[in-house]
């Protein structure tokens, strides 16, 4: 079995009866969006790979020694490098600032282009399900977050952008772009140059 076919397989399992928070869409299908938006920026299957999985062992019982033996070391990396400490011994709201902070400093300690495109992948995966959603229901959406504040969200999707800005040649990155301005209603450009 090809190794994107066997990502894809094996996140839908994982994930299996799962739904997104707002759409109430199968959870697999934001892994599946992930992959596809990598793969605009890479054809390298250990990236698009993680890509795919880069949610299951965050939101699912999958561990790491699992994901290590069906997909190897460099997968498992990639995919431990976007996942989220949830410090699940406390209510999700008190550590969603604090997990979002510790992401964007993942980021910025580790400039490696693989971990990037696997993070700029997510984040346009859910901006623009967030975009879709506003549309369709509404700023009452928000109530269905963690984090319940949107200029919280705005703080985080802006700063990831900034973070991302390496990336900005990609026709992802600017989507990205574009679309944190329209959800958030900015106003001018925010093209990043560092």
């Amino acid at each position: 079995m090809d190794q994107i076919t066997q990502a894809i397989e094996f996140a839908a399992n994982a994930f299996d009866g799962r739904k997104r928070k707002v759409s109430h869409q199968p959870a697999i299908l934001h892994s599946v969006e992930t992959g596809a938006i990598a793969s605009s920026m890479t054809q390298n299957k250990d990236v698009l790979c993680a890509a795919i999985l880069h949610d299951v062992l965050e939101d699912t019982p999958v561990t790491e020694e699992i994901l290590r033996q069906q997909f190897g070391d460099t997968v498992t990396d990639l995919v431990l490098s976007e996942t989220e400490n949830k410090y699940r011994d406390q209510p999700s709201e008190l550590t969603w600032r604090r997990r979002k902070e510790e992401a964007l400093q993942t980021l910025k300690s580790h400039q490696e282009k693989d971990v990037m495109i696997i993070f700029l992948s997510d984040k346009l995966s859910n901006i623009r399900s967030i975009h879709n959603d506003l549309i369709l229901k509404g700023p009452s959406i928000w109530n269905e977050f963690n984090q319940k504040d949107p200029e919280e969200h705005h703080w985080y999707y802006r700063s990831m952008a900034q973070a991302l800005s390496s990336l900005r040649n990609y026709p992802a990155w600017q989507e990205y772009d574009r679309l944190v301005a329209e959800v958030f209603q900015e106003e001018g450009s925010f093209h990043y140059d560092s």
